[in-house]
């Protein structure tokens, strides 16, 4: 199976050489852009699998970059940025990245989140080729048709605002949702007592989950950011 092509969006060199540095000494397939524009442009060209993208970049907001991808494509984003910038983050989230690694990293990190992100493309295109009306993650099933959750075979006893929350989640698996775009899509609006409410649902969700015979983390918290739900193996 051939490596996804990634685009490396970075202006610090030594930040950038690590990463392609990275990507060739792993067989990946890259491509590598220093500013907004000229990531625009290598996007449109060639259409990569994964892009990797500075939020510091000199000539273009990297949210203003994500929504041009956006406009006609969907490939992943995993953002880029250093710890300071968590309103950054939480605006390129928003935005449509998929992802963030933050400032400094690890190349097992850089690796890891990679490797999710493919995942995420495979069950992408499987799910295209196949469309189906019950998602399965572990020992967790949903069947959307009929509005209903399973754990380890036995029927999940969620609120009507859990399960909403729980479809979410599953039909963005390996996303990482913000809390505005979470109340958004569950209650059409984002005040903070939204966010307050969500955390409690969330609380309850994840306990109700992590019932199961494993006991299986499937929902991770990103602090101040939002949630996302893993890919069970």
């Amino acid at each position: 199976m051939n490596k996804p092509l990634v685009l490396v969006v970075e202006d610090d060199t030594p930040v950038r050489n690590l990463i392609t540095t990275t990507l060739k000494t792993h067989e990946y397939r890259y491509l590598s852009a220093q500013n907004g524009a000229s990531a625009v442009m290598e996007a449109l060209s060639h259409n990569p699998d994964i892009v990797l993208l500075d939020l510091g970049l000199p000539d273009m907001d990297g949210a203003e970059i994500i929504q041009k991808i956006r406009s006609w494509s969907n490939m992943p984003i995993i953002v880029i940025s250093a710890r300071t910038e968590d309103s950054d983050k939480i605006g390129a989230l928003d935005a449509g990245a998929d992802d963030y690694l933050t400032k400094p990293f690890s190349v097992d990190e850089l690796l890891a989140r990679l490797r999710v992100t493919q995942r995420r493309l495979a069950l992408i295109k499987a799910d295209t080729a196949k469309e189906t009306p019950i998602f399965t993650n572990g020992a967790l099933k949903i069947d959307y048709a009929a509005g209903c959750a399973y754990l380890d075979g036995a029927e999940l006893h969620l609120t009507p605002i859990e399960y909403k929350l729980l479809c979410l989640l599953s039909k963005n698996v390996g996303k990482v949702l913000t809390h505005t775009y979470i109340t958004q899509q569950i209650w059409g609006s984002s005040w903070e007592n939204d966010i307050a409410s969500l955390r409690v649902f969330m609380a309850t969700l994840r306990k109700k989950l992590e019932n199961g015979k494993d006991g299986q983390q499937y929902i991770q918290t990103h602090i101040g950011i939002g949630y996302r739900m893993l890919r069970v193996e």
